[in-house]
């Protein structure tokens, strides 16, 4: 394969990880709330959780209330305004969170099973390096 070929098959590969996802869409949905909670350096609100992960503030609002309903956040008021409401874990929150995290390295072991230790652990690190990067870009973005 060309060079080209390879970076264009990138965004293809990314479609098929989010589709093979050992996940349920509710838990999917939990995960990405609880790890932008946990996440976050300012508050966590519902609607910069809906700016994070790019959805509409009603979506956002639906997927935080279910995981308020799951025991996994509880609404707090701000302490910077106290008219605000911010979004903080809970104990089972994180317990859920962590719990997901030992899932996604489960399947990064068993998908990887076949490769180097050296290999495995080169892609992680790139891996990581790359999601901050993204995460990085998307702020940058919106300055």
């Amino acid at each position: 394969m060309s060079d080209d070929a390879v970076l264009d098959g990138v965004g293809p590969a990314f479609s098929r990880l989010r589709r093979s996802s050992p996940a349920s869409g509710k838990d999917l949905s939990r995960n990405l709330v609880l790890n932008v909670v946990a996440e976050r350096t300012g508050e966590a609100t519902v609607g910069a959780i809906a700016q994070e992960l790019g959805i509409d503030q009603s979506v956002a609002s639906r997927m935080v209330s279910d995981c308020i309903h799951q025991g996994c956040l509880r609404r707090e008021a701000s302490q910077q305004d106290g008219r605000r409401t911010v979004l903080k874990l809970t104990p089972d929150g994180e317990a859920l969170r962590e719990h997901f995290a030992a899932e996604q390295r489960r399947a990064f072991e068993d998908i990887t099973r076949g490769w180097a230790a050296d290999e495995r652990l080169r892609f992680a690190r790139m891996l990581i390096q790359y999601a901050e990067d993204a995460a990085a870009m998307r702020k940058r973005e919106r300055l």
